[in-house]
């Protein structure tokens, strides 16, 4: 088959252009994403320099709180409180078989040192607890008080009454080795605020708790061999 030759007036041709593709949008949406979007770039901007300005505050208070407390124990120098039982006095502490019952009567006087020379302290809500082992028998409150400048302060108490105490068999053994010896093994712990004074500046409130281990004779008991109440040194955890 001949060629067929088709006349293009001799003009060169390129490639061919495809139609441009049509594309439809939404101005409403369109409108919406774009507004969204800029106010949440700003909403990420303005919340991590809110962020960091809060954060910076509160280093900074930190960093003040923790100079001025450094300051003032410089200035004032607190030392702990000492405590000592003096004197401790036990007429009776009998353990009834039959119901359990524990009768006791025991004073004391405990001497109180605040060794502080800027600081007075004020005693709040004191309150005596005899154990025996890990059983608590007694509770008692006691008089608030105010404690000056290096000041010896002695306070007393006296513990008496009956209570239900249940003893383990190695809580009646011991009973038994006392009650044997004459010397019992009382703890009593002391529970009170304490807050600082300075001028007419007051602290705030502080919960310490002592705990004196105590080896007290019985003074109607003449099994005691003679054995006599020592001063005992309280431990003081703050």
């Amino acid at each position: 088959m001949a060629d067929k030759n088709y006349n293009l007036n001799g003009a060169n041709y390129g490639p061919p252009i495809k139609p441009p593709v049509k594309t439809y949008y939404s101005q409403g949406r369109r409108g919406s994403d774009v507004g969204c979007g800029c106010f949440s770039s700003c909403l990420l901007c303005c919340g991590g320099c809110l962020v960091n300005i809060i954060c910076n505050i509160l280093i900074g208070v930190a960093v003040c709180l923790g100079v001025v407390a450094l300051i003032l124990w410089f200035i004032f120098r607190p030392n702990v409180v000492k405590f000592q039982v003096v004197e401790a006095n036990l007429t009776r502490f009998e353990l009834d078989p039959q119901n359990h019952n524990l009768h006791y009567n025991l004073s004391l006087n405990f001497l109180i040192r605040n060794p502080n020379q800027r600081l007075g302290i004020h005693y709040d809500q004191l309150e005596a607890r005899g154990y025996y082992g890990d059983h608590r028998f007694a509770a008692v409150n006691m008089t608030s008080f105010y404690q000056g400048r290096k000041n010896t302060t002695v306070v007393g108490t006296e513990l008496n009454g009956q209570r239900m105490v249940l003893l383990g068999a190695g809580g009646r053994r011991d009973f038994r080795e006392d009650r044997k010896s004459g010397v019992y093994r009382i703890d009593v712990k002391l529970r009170f605020k304490i807050r600082f004074k300075f001028g007419f500046l007051n602290s705030w409130a502080v919960r310490p708790k002592i705990k004196c281990h105590l080896k007290v004779p019985l003074s109607t008991s003449s099994s005691a061999g003679g054995f006599q109440f020592h001063p005992t040194k309280c431990h003081v955890d703050l």
